[in-house]
């Protein structure tokens, strides 16, 4: 299994200020159940958090509090992540659904709705690798923010994993765009808590067209090379509801793979995901 860090590949480009770097090689295609089983993901790259990942709010100190192990590739038409998530206390299953007093439609699937809000995991993924200024994910296919959910999903309803619209929902178009790549399949998600609690299972697909888009009406494709894109990752965590007393909507955690407290979300602050265009060992091919 590849290790995210200690790479030799020489490529130096990012496609944001943070210097956090992962790489997609192509590899096997991964079933989607919520199982890691052996080998699955054995030629994707692995890495790991999230204590010296950004806090949002209450920062990480233990590993067994909340961390994760992710692994990513490819297999020259989706996207692949997975995430093996150690979580002490799952809101909704080991707690009550307690809502926050600034929202108590939190858990509507609507846009006044809180996707977030919950033990979840976010991808921000910007293909274009554009932005101006601190803009935020627009919302289409060239840059985007998307939720999965342990215990709410737009297919299953509240009380079943999956995934949600992400940001910004205040914009119509970004919210029927995410919800047609739900519906229709351009995106899926398969949640799973592992037996015994305290750890579930994240498996992750993103279709490069319509989810990559690389110039207008252009879709990420291996023949393109070699590709940098935009990228962050978070991982939120609520537990009971006084263990966030100090801090917006109660929320415990929300780690970020880049970026800084109140600006994780720009563009410009986001690490990078290599898409190369084949598994290892082949010479790398630039665009």
């Amino acid at each position: 299994m590849r290790l995210a860090l200690g790479l030799t590949l020489a490529v130096v480009a990012w496609a944001g200020d943070s210097p956090q770097t992962l790489y997609a090689y192509r590899g096997s295609t991964p079933t989607l159940d919520g199982v890691l089983s052996p080998g699955e993901w054995g030629d994707a790259t692995a890495f790991s958090g999230v204590k010296e990942w950004t806090p949002q709010f209450s920062p990480v100190k233990n590993d067994a509090d909340l961390s994760l192990k992710g692994y990513v590739k490819h297999d020259g038409r989706r996207l692949y992540f997975a995430f093996d998530i150690t979580d002490d206390v799952l809101y909704g299953l080991d707690t009550p659904r307690w809502l926050p007093e600034e929202n108590p439609k939190a858990h509507e699937l609507t846009r006044e709705g809180f996707p977030w809000f919950g033990d979840e995991m976010e991808i921000l993924l910007n293909a274009s690798n554009e932005w101006k200024g601190n803009e935020g994910a627009r919302g289409d296919g060239t840059s985007w923010q998307m939720v999965v959910n342990l215990t709410k999903s737009r297919l299953g309803g509240v009380g079943v994993g999956g995934l949600l619209e992400g940001e910004p929902r205040r914009l119509e178009p970004a919210w029927n765009t995410y919800q047609k790549w739900i519906r229709e399949g351009a995106q899926q998600a398969a949640v799973r808590k592992k037996p015994g609690g305290k750890r579930y299972i994240i498996e992750w697909a993103i279709s490069f067209n319509p989810c990559l888009e690389v110039e207008p009406g252009k879709f990420y494709e291996p023949s393109m090379g070699n590709r940098a894109m935009g990228l962050n990752i978070a991982l939120g965590d609520l537990d009971e509801k006084e263990k966030g007393e100090s801090n917006q909507f109660h929320f415990y955690h929300e780690q970020w793979f880049a970026g800084k407290k109140n600006t994780r979300t720009h563009m410009r602050e986001w690490g990078t995901l290599w898409l190369m265009a084949g598994p290892p060992g082949l010479p790398p091919r630039r665009r």
